[in-house]
């Protein structure tokens, strides 16, 4: 399968006025697995780096790094031209901070820990204008080129890609219902909360979690939605794919960064040592 790149796309939404493809959307809705990266390091070169280093789509993590509203901003400028889809994760569902990411231009937002299809219906309710949902209304932003996209406020959906995490055993349970929700797109299910919920805390490749994994996934696929997994482990994130995740994170530019410092230091020391 020929999958469209995604570069050229942000350009082409501030000169033409188009509205600009979601391209990561219309891929995990057709099953086509896409493989990403967190990153929390705050820094725009990276995040430029990360959208051409062949990866699908990465996460600008707000909820555990500090990433806030301008650093935002530039990295969504860096990324959106290149080959992977920025997906915004915001520090908690309220529809405050999600007004102000999506007015930034955001298109792929996280939402973290939604246990219930009512705490689902309050994030797609945020990233919908009236009647549908309760986003405000900004005349000229970034999100529509400017005013230049004068049909954004009636397109702007169809190109906006809600995923909501499924961090708990409350949350797993209650899959069937959270994928049944008008404007959820996916499901991320994030294994180290949901190890922390069962009692296996900072032990995310136990064989009860990894149980509880595949049962979530299984039931992203048995209501038609597409399952997210992040893990910088590397046979986790492989059980992932193999169980039917389609967009699998598989690391971040933290642990990429620290592994590999700490390892070229190491051998180096050893060297030196060696003499």
């Amino acid at each position: 399968m020929v999958v469209p790149t995604l570069a050229g796309r942000a350009s082409q939404h501030f000169s033409t006025g188009q509205i600009r493809k979601n391209q990561f959307k219309a891929n995990i809705k057709a099953g086509v697995q896409q493989i990403g990266l967190w990153t929390g390091l705050r820094n725009t070169q990276i995040a430029e780096m990360l959208t051409y280093a062949g990866y699908d789509w990465i996460v600008v993590d707000m909820e555990h790094s500090p990433n806030m509203l301008s650093d935002v901003l530039l990295q969504l400028q860096v990324a959106q031209p290149g080959n992977a889809e920025p997906m915004v994760r915001v520090p908690w569902n309220e529809p405050v901070i999600v007004k102000q990411v999506l007015d930034l231009g955001c298109q792929t937002i996280l939402f973290p820990l939604v246990n219930s299809k009512k705490e689902a219906e309050a994030a797609v309710a945020a990233t919908r204008y009236p009647p549908h949902g309760i986003r405000g209304v900004m005349s000229l932003a970034r999100m529509n080129a400017y005013g230049k996209t004068a049909d954004y406020y009636h397109k702007a959906a169809d190109e906006l890609c809600v995923v909501v995490q499924a961090e708990t055993i409350e949350a797993v349970n209650a899959i069937p219902e959270i994928a049944s929700v008008d404007g959820v797109d996916a499901v991320f299910i994030g294994p180290s909360d949901l190890s922390a919920s069962m009692g296996y805390l900072g032990q995310s490749s136990h064989p009860e979690v990894h149980a509880a994994i595949k049962r979530a996934i299984q039931a992203c696929k048995d209501n038609n939605i597409p399952a997210g997994f992040l893990s910088g482990n590397e046979d986790d994130a492989k059980m992932a794919i193999d169980a039917g995740a389609t967009f699998t994170a598989i690391g971040s530019d933290m642990s990429i960064l620290t592994k590999n410092a700490t390892a070229l230091c190491a051998k180096f020391k050893q060297h030196v040592a060696s003499k």
